[in-house]
């Protein structure tokens, strides 16, 4: 057995004890202060030390809290509900231990509250893979369009929602916009779950009706009724996870992963090889791949765990295989699509699909440098979004007129909305306009940057 995985097993085991010994002393509760909800349950907050470094990216967690603690039954509820779950949290704990080094960073380099690090508990149980009936996908569950606004790329080849990294960038983005917006992190927290307009639409409502607009007043939905109460209660429990007998893993100050861009095509499989690691360990690191190869055209990275870098360099270094079982071919103008599928025995949805090729196109309208799948590559039915070059190379794709567009703000817009219109970022507006903020004025004239 592995020395490092063995002295974290007996690690943990010392720390249930612990917990065990604790559940079993008279007069425990006095060792935690208590603060009463409005259901008069019980939510703990520890003493944070702040006079040590923090000993692991959890204390960095509780140290950072900044969002008002949110008192109430649904919190009271949630609460007891995760921690009479503590098998399901100590699995979701685990995974979020691989994420959390960076999201924290990131957080910590933005300034925003560190509570921020737990919504992907809530919204994908820390999960990179998972994905949702309304089609919302990765740790922070994008929806295609929302990704697609905060650039995350979804095509045939990837779907950044489900990168560790570009995901939680664009998350911190959006969440950061959102907060700007609402001017409250609950009603922000509130937006990303049931978005921005329908928030302003219920805070209006209640404006008009003479009612308060704090999130506690608004009538919403029950996810996004339950959704902060998710929060604060996962924020509870890492307060002080001895009270609900919930073992953290150990998640050390120093980063899991590290990312490295490649100048070759490479297969996942061959480099989770080059890594010496087990492929669904490499998949879990990079769940963003659809085909099971990694193209350098498309500046992809490779995401692998610090301690595999120069196992996987080296390895790359002196090997003498074929790296890809993909393959380039000069087609030349005029050759039609289905006699080259049949000539390499791939599927000519897939051919047309890896090469940005239409329906419509039944012969190469040019010289091209033909991308062939490897053979069972799996058929899918995923929009078409080709690299750059290729369709480039097909002159398939049109110029930009190099004009900037100019949008005059109408009642009822919002910058997210108007950013999803002409098909760019909410930064880049604010950006583009040297605005400070995302409220924008009846009237006003906003430019649109190509």
């Amino acid at each position: 057995m592995n020395l490092n995985i063995f002295n974290m097993k007996l690690l943990n085991a010392y720390r249930i004890l612990i917990v065990l010994c604790f559940a079993g002393l008279t007069g425990c509760a006095n060792l935690h202060d208590k603060a009463q909800t409005s259901s008069g349950g019980e939510i703990t907050s520890r003493t944070v030390d702040l006079t040590n470094p923090p000993v692991d990216v959890w204390e960095r967690i509780r140290r950072g809290y900044a969002i008002p603690n949110l008192n109430s039954p649904l919190v009271d509820k949630w609460t007891q509900y995760y921690a009479s779950h503590p098998e399901a949290m100590q699995r979701m704990a685990d995974r979020a231990g691989v994420y959390l080094y960076y999201i924290v960073d990131e957080i910590n380099r933005r300034k925003m509250p560190t509570e921020l690090a737990l919504l992907p508990f809530v919204e994908s149980a820390y999960n990179p893979s998972a994905y949702s009936r309304a089609r919302a996908a990765g740790l922070w569950q994008f929806i295609p369009s929302t990704g697609t606004q905060f650039k995350l790329k979804q095509d045939w080849w990837r779907d950044e929602r489900r990168n560790p990294v570009a995901s939680t960038n664009a998350a911190l983005d959006y969440l950061e916009y959102l907060f700007e917006l609402q001017g409250s992190w609950y009603l922000a927290l509130a937006s990303y779950n049931w978005g921005e307009g329908s928030v302003s639409r219920a805070v209006n409502k209640n404006l008009q009706a003479g009612k308060p607009t704090d999130y506690m007043s608004l009538k919403m939905p029950a996810e996004t009724e339950n959704y902060v109460p998710k929060l604060q209660a996962i924020k509870n429990i890492v307060a002080d996870p001895e009270r609900y007998a919930v073992i953290l893993p150990i998640v050390s100050n120093e980063p899991y992963f590290v990312a490295i861009k490649k100048n070759a095509n490479i297969d996942t499989v061959v480099a989770a090889r080059l890594a010496e690691m087990p492929l669904a360990e490499f998949e879990a690191l990079n769940p963003s791949f659809n085909q099971g190869v990694i193209l350098a055209d498309m500046q992809q990275e490779i995401i692998l765990p610090r301690d595999k870098l120069k196992i996987y360099t080296d390895n790359f270094m002196t090997f003498e295989g074929e790296l890809t079982s993909w393959k380039t071919y000069p087609a030349k103008e005029g050759q039609a699509i289905s006699s080259i599928a049949k000539e390499f025995n791939v599927s000519e949805a897939n051919l047309r699909r890896a090469n940005g090729l239409g329906t419509q196109i039944r012969r190469l309208p040019s010289d091209l440098a033909m991308i062939i799948p490897a053979p069972g590559t799996i058929d899918t039915q995923a929009t078409i979004t080709a690299p750059q070059s290729v369709q480039a190379q097909a002159s398939m794709s049109k110029k930009a007129s190099g004009k900037a567009a100019s949008h005059r703000v109408k009642k009822g817009d919002t910058l997210s909305n108007i950013a999803k219109q002409y098909n760019t970022t909410v930064p880049t507006l604010l950006a583009a306009n040297n605005l400070r903020s995302p409220n924008i004025k009846t009237g006003q004239t906003l430019r649109i940057p190509n």
